[in-house]
């Protein structure tokens, strides 16, 4: 007996509409490994419908006060704190997380950034005016770059989702926003909430495939692209952006580095890094992945971090015992698969290391010793439940090797050596460098990383300001 699949559909200039072409794609929900419903996979004519929509609602939006824009994203806010059960359960089906967590640990940072940014609308300011010349005034204006075509990705895709449109919309400018093709439930019910709140044009979502997205970024209409996603889509969209010369923003891999002295408090240092190392499956750009631990506590470290990986569960959603749920999709379980399988002989797999049941893509905890510098799971964002270990000799050595890959985005350092601290914090090349914790976020301070990681800031004024452009005004004194 089949069931019938749920109709998702794109959200346009103010209304539910079907592609253009009629095309769809089966969503999976990873947890079962079965469809529960179809997406629209937009074309060309659905990206120039969202593109012209937005265009069209973006002079009004733009005239729009501070204080306008101000409360519609609180009214947004308390929107998703009313309709939070429904928004959980769209996640859940799109990723299979767990519920208790999903409820916990996502509606209320959700929640707290909207109305950050909503008070942030209300504090954009250039520099002072003032006379830099006789007889002429000077004015900085800060305005809204205009149309923002933004993409999020598969593993926050609602949060990614408010990390884009809330400093968008409060700056001034117009979306459209095109969510992974595995997850687009979730944004198609922020569609809803935000359309019975915001002029109609403001806020489009169109979903798709990656084809989708590059028509997007490559259309004439908006004046910024951002995406949070792989280094390879961050590329694709750095050099598509480029042809006519868009503002970019990238958010993209990471590697993190987890250093660990041997002054540390280990049982305390494994309960957190195991819990940042496998939250959501290790699907987290940030998370505690990659751990460098000095040898002299080295072997003792690993024992307690492989008892820890042993004793965290995986499961269905639904499930209270569980951190995390499964990976997002087929091809990411092969990817992680694919890393355990082609360790070299030199490493030893600690704890896990295999698929979890044969119903959904659940991965086991994995912990994985005796890596070198340039192994390919120490290079390479696995973006699993996998947290490799090397030992290391002593600080100068931990730098190198925590700076000794392609990703920038995230670390921390565990001693309880305060000037050592210091040092560390200056010496990782990394955008957030934690000490004595791994993965806190604050909507008021910035989010981002360099290298490989990309460029640009989530999160706080910084992130706002990216979606702000700059204009000098200068006036005569002579009238």
């Amino acid at each position: 007996m089949s069931t019938e699949l749920r109709r998702l559909r794109n959200y346009i200039d103010g209304e539910f509409r079907d592609a253009a072409d009629g095309r769809t794609t089966e969503v999976v929900n990873p947890a079962t490994g079965e469809a529960y419903a179809t997406a629209p996979l937009s074309g060309q004519a659905d990206v120039d419908a969202a593109m012209e929509a937005a265009a069209r609602a973006f002079p009004a939006w733009r005239d729009t006060t501070p204080a306008e824009r101000q409360k519609a994203l609180l009214k947004i806010a308390d929107a998703f704190e009313e309709r939070a059960e429904e928004l959980i359960a769209a996640e859940v089906e799109n990723t299979g997380k767990p519920i208790g967590l999903t409820r916990s640990e996502e509606i209320p940072p959700m929640v707290d950034q909207i109305r950050f940014f909503a008070g942030a609308a209300r504090m954009l300011e250039g520099r002072s005016a003032g006379e830099y010349m006789e007889g002429m005034t000077s004015i900085v204006r800060r305005e809204p770059v205009g149309v923002c075509a933004q993409v999020a990705p598969w593993n926050y895709p609602m949060m990614m989702a408010v990390w884009k449109f809330a400093p968008a919309i409060a700056a001034g400018n117009t979306v459209v926003l095109k969510p992974s093709d595995t997850t687009p439930a979730s944004t198609v019910l922020i569609a809803e909430i935000l359309g019975s709140i915001l002029p109609k044009g403001v806020f489009n979502v169109i979903t798709g495939d990656r084809e989708t997205g590059r028509m997007m970024v490559e259309h004439s209409v908006p004046a910024m692209a951002s995406i949070t996603g792989s280094v390879r889509a961050g590329m694709q969209v750095a050099e598509s952006a480029s042809k006519d010369l868009k503002r970019v923003h990238l958010e993209l891999g990471g590697k993190a580095p987890v250093v660990v002295f041997e002054d540390t408090d280990i049982a305390k240092a494994v309960e957190d890094i195991s819990v940042a190392g496998f939250f959501n499956a290790g699907q987290d750009c940030t998370a505690a992945t990659r751990v460098l631990v000095q040898e002299s506590i080295h072997d003792e470290f690993v024992a307690a971090l492989a008892k820890a990986a042993a004793e965290t569960k995986t499961g269905q959603p639904d499930d209270e015992d569980v951190l995390f749920g499964p990976l997002n999709n087929p091809n990411q379980l092969s990817q992680v698969s694919g890393f355990i399988d082609r360790l070299p002989a030199h490493a030893k797999v600690e704890a896990g290391g295999q698929r979890v049941g044969d119903k959904g893509y659940f991965y086991a905890p994995t912990v994985v010793s005796g890596l070198k510098q340039d192994d390919e799971i120490i290079q390479k964002e696995v973006f699993g439940p996998v947290i490799t270990v090397q030992s290391f000799s002593d600080e100068e050595q931990a730098v190198a090797w925590a700076n000794g890959v392609e990703y920038a985005l995230a670390s921390s350092v565990w001693t309880k050596d305060h000037a050592r601290a210091m040092r560390m914090s200056k010496a990782l090349d990394f955008g957030c460098v934690w000490i004595n914790t791994h993965i806190p976020l604050v909507a008021e301070m910035p989010h981002g990383g360099f290298k490989k990681s990309g460029y640009g800031k989530d999160l706080s004024g910084y992130g706002f300001e990216d979606y702000t452009r700059i204009k000098h005004v200068m006036t005569s004194l002579d009238g």
